[in-house]
């Protein structure tokens, strides 16, 4: 008997433990969520509720609008330097980034067609010195019966004929910023006609260059020679929507951040607001300035743009982007209406900025949002709560 009990007791215990593992956790099941409709209702003992956060919702006041722009130089404070001369460059005064002030030198130019004009310059000079003495002597002996009437109206003739040469020859020079000096020497020298920083630089000594290359249809040939801007204040040119144009005007007040400072901001403004509509993307060119006194920001950066707009009627609030979450096209929060239980409400969401997004419609002040834990609450919901 004793050895037959002993072959019993592995049985015995086996069947105890299956016993026992089949018997229900009332704990467990305490601790499970209770699903209703549209609400889940989480125990105060259900090890969930620890991944759920609660937030109250904020109002606002304004309306932010986040657009995507382009930064580019201050056409007001920007000049684009071309030869207005054919020859070879002889040497070049100024380097990249260096401060110029107005009619500062920027290069020499070895020019043929500028000597040229120079010559034709100082000979109609010449011309016009010697038809004025040839006037007076004219006029001289005229008066004292020496000389016909006719030698006197050539001379005046030929005086008129100078003067108008000369006039020629210096409006030819003043083409090109000179007056004339007397000197036969072809160098042209290339200015700049405002002050500020030398941002692009195209040319190098012993280049040739011709003063119908920015006429040519080549990208590569119509880069000047020189840009001169002030890159302390930039422009911001902006495409904007149909449906934004109404929510802009001139004056507003822009905030302007770029992916290489995401914790800098830039002020800036909006300036002005375009006439008409491109016909291939719907939009219409605005245009604002930034500030950038510190030369962070570079021209041609691709930057975002935030817009505070006023409300113009009923309350927004702002939440964050984690407790909106899409549903068969529909936009929903989960609004908790007493500590552990959760309500699904459909909004109307707005715009996105900072990690927040407005919501138009669907919630009232003091409304408690979950902002972490959205996902994990619409799984339990569309379960019926069973795990």
């Amino acid at each position: 008997m004793s050895h037959k009990f002993s072959r019993l007791v592995p049985t015995v215990a086996l069947l105890l433990i299956a016993a026992c593992s089949k018997s229900p956790n009332p704990s467990a099941a305490s601790a499970s969520p209770t699903v209703t409709s549209d609400r889940v209702v989480f125990p105060a003992d259900s090890p969930q509720r620890a991944a759920l956060t609660v937030t109250t919702v904020e109002p606002c006041t304004t309306e932010v609008h986040r657009l995507t722009g382009r930064l580019a130089w201050d056409e007001d404070a920007t000049v684009r330097i071309y030869t207005p001369v054919a020859g070879r460059v002889r040497s070049v005064t100024v380097a990249l980034g260096e401060q110029v002030a107005a009619q500062a030198a920027l290069a020499r130019i070895d020019s043929p067609d500028f000597g040229q004009a120079q010559a034709d310059a100082r000979k109609a000079g010449a011309d016009l010195l010697l038809a004025e003495r040839t006037l007076a002597r004219s006029k001289d002996l005229f008066e004292h019966g020496a000389a016909a009437r006719k030698d006197l109206d050539a001379a005046e003739d030929a005086y008129a004929g100078a003067q108008s040469e000369q006039q020629r020859a210096a409006a030819h020079l003043a083409l090109y910023d000179m007056a004339p000096t007397g000197s036969v020497d072809g160098f042209f020298t290339l200015r700049t006609p405002l002050a500020g920083v030398v941002v692009e630089k195209n040319i190098n000594p012993g280049q040739e260059l011709r003063s119908d290359l920015m006429l040519a249809n080549a990208p590569q040939l119509l880069a000047p020679q020189f840009i001169v801007s002030n890159p302390h204040r930039l422009w911001v040119v902006l495409d904007i929507t149909e449906l934004d144009m109404g929510l802009l005007q001139p004056g507003q007040e822009l905030s302007v951040r770029s992916r290489a400072f995401p914790d800098h901001s830039f002020s800036g403004r909006l300036d002005s607001l375009g006439q008409s509509l491109d016909p291939a993307t719907r939009t219409v060119k605005a245009r604002g300035f930034v500030d950038n006194a510190a030369l962070l920001l570079k021209a041609e950066m691709y930057v975002e743009v935030e817009i505070n707009v006023p409300e113009t009627g009923g309350t927004t609030f702002a939440v964050a982007s984690t407790a909106v979450f899409t549903k068969e096209g529909k936009h929903y929060v989960f609004i908790e209406t007493v500590p552990g239980s959760f309500e699904r409400r459909e909004i109307e969401p707005g715009t996105e900025f900072g990690g927040r997004i407005l919501i138009h419609r669907g919630l009232s002040p003091h409304d408690r949002v979950l902002t972490e834990g959205s996902l994990l609450v619409e799984a339990v919901l569309e379960t019926g709560g069973k795990t």
